[in-house]
């Protein structure tokens, strides 16, 4: 759902601000593209949907509840799949959220990013930290045990009392999913600019991993598992859905912008596909009302490039990249031949920031922190072999 009522200061995002939006024709898009994907792919199950935008909480609860309805009559759909909404707290009140319940919605992800109003407004965000205390603990009512927030940290000039003092707040308030995002300055977006005009100070690396490293210490001390490098959970409410990106799981996506990996067996194919859709929504309509479908550009994934993006996504997770599922990518060549001899791997290794075992190649709790500075390393060694 590509639609936002405002555009955030640091977002640079697929998203669009319409006067008005066409809901009956986007729904009647939606739901065609996503039984044609799935008709492509042939799968027989789908573990996970995932809502994402834009702001999917202005959608109305029809039109989740209809493309439900088209992944259901395409494909199984087990009554316990994980179903996430992404919502933002000014879109976010008890009635609508009922309706999203109805409509078969059991996980919600609420875009919080600050508990304080003056960083709020920096970011551009419509709500105030009440409307967002509010919307979490309505969420909480609702959706007990599956309602994550997102927050952000490294905003220009906070400090590291401040982020502390931010997190203990959002422990008070939070259930048991946090997704902790280090604020990217990305280039075209109003806060990247005023940062770069010298209207905001640019954040210090130091106090960047300062602040992650406080975070994680305080989450886990409090219960949470740290299974991914920006995802907290506890009580096992691991996201099902991000996982499968993680674990290199076949993905279909649907709507203006989305990125899928998928066999397309209904074409007799055998080959992973990288998939985009059409960015722009009018002209992604336009092709989904003609072709079914409304797909940008597709790539048949190289033996290399499948591996590439194993290593880079797998490596994000507390359990790493197990055997199995390399052995599932690679028959020929296993973890142990392409990273247990001597090279770039083994030293890191020796250095304290990776371990190769019996249950596959991980991060340790030091290199999850750093994973982006490894990763070059890994990258040319595996290509190499």
């Amino acid at each position: 759902w590509p639609y936002c009522r405002k555009r955030c200061s640091y977002c640079s995002f697929n998203t669009y601000v319409v006067p008005a939006v066409d809901e009956a024709a986007v729904r009647a898009c939606l739901v065609r593209e996503a039984q044609t994907l799935l008709r492509f792919s042939q799968v027989h199950s789908v573990t996970s949907v995932f809502f994402g935008g834009g702001t999917p909480s202005l959608a109305s609860p029809g039109t989740v509840a209809a493309v439900l309805e088209a992944v259901a009559g395409a494909a199984h759909l087990p009554a316990g799949a994980e179903v996430t909404l992404e919502a933002n707290p000014s879109s976010t009140s008890a009635s609508p959220l009922a309706g999203f319940r109805a409509a078969g919605v059991n996980r919600l992800s609420i875009g919080v990013q600050s508990l304080d109003d003056a960083e709020l407004r920096m970011l551009g965000r419509e709500h105030t930290a009440a409307e967002a205390r509010k919307a979490v603990e309505a969420a909480r009512g609702l959706f007990p045990g599956r309602t994550s927030i997102d927050l952000l940290f490294g905003l220009p000039g906070q400090s590291r009392d401040a982020w502390a003092q931010r997190l203990e707040a959002t422990l008070g308030l939070c259930d048991d999913h946090i997704s902790l995002y280090q604020l990217t300055l990305e280039r075209g977006t109003a806060l990247a600019a005023q940062v770069r005009a010298g209207a905001l100070p640019a954040p210090c690396q130091d106090l960047l991993a300062d602040m992650y490293q406080t975070a994680r210490n305080v989450l886990v001390a409090t219960g949470f598992r740290h299974y991914e490098v920006s995802n907290f959970a506890r009580k096992g409410a691991l996201s099902t859905h991000n996982l499968s990106y993680w674990r290199a799981d076949q993905y279909i996506g649907v709507g203006p912008g989305a990125h899928g990996r998928f066999v397309l067996r209904g074409e007799g194919s055998c080959s992973r596909e990288a998939r985009v859709q059409i960015l722009e929504p009018v002209a992604w309509m336009r092709e989904v009302q003609s072709q079914g479908h409304g797909t940008r550009s597709r790539v048949v994934l190289s033996p290399l490039e499948q591996l590439e993006e194993l290593l880079t996504l797998g490596l994000r997770t507390d359990e790493g990249i197990t055997h199995e599922r390399w052995e599932h990518f690679s028959p020929q060549l296993s973890l142990q031949a392409v990273f247990g001899e001597p090279g770039e791997a083994r030293a890191l290794q020796q250095e304290g920031w990776l371990v190769l075992d019996s249950g596959g190649l991980r991060c340790t709790w030091a290199g999850l922190a750093v994973l982006d500075s490894l990763l070059p390393d890994l990258l040319w060694q595996l290509q190499r072999v």
